[in-house]
């Protein structure tokens, strides 16, 4: 038992030096690391702490650690579940994140699926400018923009004109929010997400379409065979990280594309979650929302990658 013990404790000591002499060999890359590290740890890692406010009776002048817990402890969960809005709340975040996922999902992989098989370079390059361009719009301005374009006299109205169709106020009421929503979305979207799939696509060895070609295949085989297995494990892991996102939409959008006639119909987790917490300063009932959102959103990630998983073991992140 003696001898067994000292073995371990040798083959323990043997591998504390040889990582430390790894981790001397690559100090290089250590350095390059510790900062994006330290980074990461002080502002994702250590506020996690604040996650206690959504079980006590948080009061700014006691602090966190100072203030009293609720009794009963979840006090503040029981209080949103049991809020009439609760349930019409839920669903309108369900609605917009699942509708954003199904379309601003695939929409960039058909994209850079599409620039993949442009010969002509000039254009490929003047498309991927054009198509990155909206990305960078702020969202005070895209919002300013659909106001500005939904109303009677917007350009959206005109083109309805045109085609022969009445005027309508678009901004009123709900009925075209979710087209304004997800088109903005696309329209902002859809160049920037296809930049990681293009620079997958640029390491297919370019030998494969040759021989494609000797075979005769055309464009869609060429797609199915060879561009879209480079692309898979891109797809797959993005699948599940925006799976995450479902409950995380776009607050600012939506709260900017709040009115009168539409502002109790467009409540979002997200927009709810700002409203009590800073209209009202219900900080720990507001805590208590947005610790639900995440804990659902983390779920959604864990059953996708469990799919994934099932479907293509080696796609899934673990």
């Amino acid at each position: 038992m003696e001898k067994k013990g000292n073995n371990k404790a040798s083959g323990l000591i043997v591998s504390q030096q040889r990582f430390w002499k790894k981790l001397w060999r690559q100090k290089a890359l250590v350095l390059m690391a510790a900062a994006p590290v330290a980074l990461l740890i002080i502002f994702q890692y250590v506020p996690i702490y604040g996650i206690l406010i959504a079980f006590k009776d948080y009061k700014p002048k006691r602090g966190i650690l100072g203030s009293e817990w609720n009794d009963p402890i979840f006090k503040e969960f029981i209080r949103f579940f049991k809020n009439v809005n609760c349930q019409q709340i839920i669903i309108n975040t369900f609605k917009v994140g699942t509708l954003t996922l199904l379309f601003t999902y695939p929409a960039p992989i058909i994209f850079a699926l599409m620039l993949n098989e442009l010969k002509a370079k000039r254009f490929k390059r003047v498309a991927q400018t054009a198509s990155y361009i909206p990305h960078f719009i702020s969202v005070v301005v895209v919002c300013t923009m659909l106001n500005k374009f939904s109303s009677l006299g917007g350009l959206f109205n005109d083109i309805r004109e045109f085609l022969g169709m009445a005027r309508v106020d678009m901004n009123s009421g709900t009925k075209y929010f979710m087209w304004e929503y997800i088109g903005s979305a696309l329209w902002q979207g859809v160049g920037w997400g296809s930049i990681i799939y293009l620079s997958a696509l640029s390491n297919v060895d370019t030998s494969l379409y040759d021989v494609a070609n000797l075979d005769g295949a055309n464009r869609l085989q060429k797609i199915r065979h060879i561009a879209w297995p480079a692309i898979m494990p891109t797809t797959t892991t993005l699948l599940i990280m925006n799976a995450g996102n479902v409950l995380s939409v776009d607050f600012q959008k939506i709260l900017l594309m709040q009115n009168d006639t539409n502002k109790n119909e467009l409540h979002v987790l997200a927009t709810f979650i700002h409203y009590q917490g800073i209209s009202k300063a219900e900080f720990s009932y507001s805590t208590a929302i947005n610790l639900f959102q995440s804990v659902v959103s983390f779920i959604f990630v864990w059953c996708t990658n469990m799919v994934v998983r099932r479907m293509a073991p080696e796609n899934s992140l673990w």
